[in-house]
């Protein structure tokens, strides 16, 4: 019975190597010892991913494995949630080595908000959408999507309403799953969603210590592929101290997104900029000024078609 000994020797090892890498990490040595503790060839790491419907790469694996690159966009951190189920990983223990890597290597972060932050936001997103049975794909490709923005006398995010101009590419899509993320500190429990044109408030839900909301848009129509629609809807906030900045991410490329921050006469800011990011652990880049004049106290960014990543605007108080 050699070989059988020696194969048990070896899963030990493995398990030993596995249960210190996650305590320790990195993030790469710790999802290496995963895969190879569970003796999974990347090709049927892929193919778990799929049935849990993520889509990453042989390629991609490997490199992460490798430490060659990091996950960072949101269809690869859903992947890495997929993969602590399928790698049979105590919740979390991916993510947390992950926002630990990403925090590590990008020192002092200029956003409001921390990559651990937003790491933990995204995990707690999908289970809010898995609660409202929202598939990855909505059915919905968005053509324009106009957003405003108001700021308060407190310097608080007051609150926003889109206008979503959208084109059904399935059969029977009937809502739309809008998310709402305030600032830091803020009650989403006290936040109101109000339907505003050619929609309903449905089901709502809410997680108060990441600051998410999510609420259905039920449209009373089942659009048919091909089918375009207009709704817009707002959310009132109010509820966090000074906001500093405005962001929206992006998944697939879309359509044209407009977005217009205008500012309370008594609570003007000193100056105002775009700027983008890849993605949340990116640097942020295309930072430009805009000029906050002329009696409307706004600014706006026109993007004609986004691209996967975030887009925003910033601005500093006196």
């Amino acid at each position: 019975m050699p070989h059988a000994t020696q194969h048990a020797d070896d899963t030990a090892v493995a398990v030993a190597e596995l249960d210190t890498a996650l305590r320790g990490g990195p993030f790469h040595v710790a999802l290496r010892a995963a895969i190879a503790a569970r003796g999974l060839p990347l090709q049927r790491v892929q193919h778990h991913l799929s049935r849990h419907g993520v889509k990453v790469g042989v390629t991609s694996l490997s490199y992460w494995q490798q430490g060659a690159r990091r996950p960072q966009r949101p269809e690869s951190l859903r992947a890495v949630r997929a993969l602590e189920e399928i790698l049979q990983l105590p919740e979390e223990s991916l993510i947390r080595l992950l926002a630990e890597a990403e925090e590590g290597a990008s020192g002092q972060r200029p956003a409001a908000r921390s990559y651990r932050s937003l790491v933990e936001a995204s995990g707690v997103l999908q289970r809010l959408l898995t609660d409202l049975d929202a598939a990855p794909d909505s059915g919905l490709h968005t053509l324009g999507h106009h957003e405003r923005v108001r700021i308060g006398t407190r310097r608080e995010l007051l609150g926003r309403e889109s206008h979503h101009i959208v084109r059904a590419h399935k059969e029977g899509v009937d809502r739309f799953v809008a998310v709402h993320h305030g600032d830091p500190g803020c009650a989403p429990e006290r936040m109101q969603v109000h339907a505003l044109e050619n929609c309903r408030v449905g089901r709502v839900r809410l997680h108060h210590d990441t600051g998410v909301l999510v609420a259905e848009l039920l449209f009373g129509t089942r659009l048919r592929a091909g089918d375009t629609y207009l709704f817009r809807y707002g959310v009132d906030d109010g509820t966090a101290g000074v906001s500093r900045e405005y962001v929206r991410g992006f998944g697939p490329a879309g359509g044209q997104y407009a977005l217009q921050v205008r500012f309370d006469e008594s609570a003007l800011p000193t100056r105002c900029h775009r700027f983008t990011q890849h993605s949340a652990a990116a640097p942020r880049s295309s930072r430009q000024e805009l000029p906050l004049t002329g009696p409307h106290r706004s600014v706006h960014i026109v993007e004609p078609r986004v691209r996967s990543g975030i887009v925003g605007i910033g601005w500093d108080w006196e």
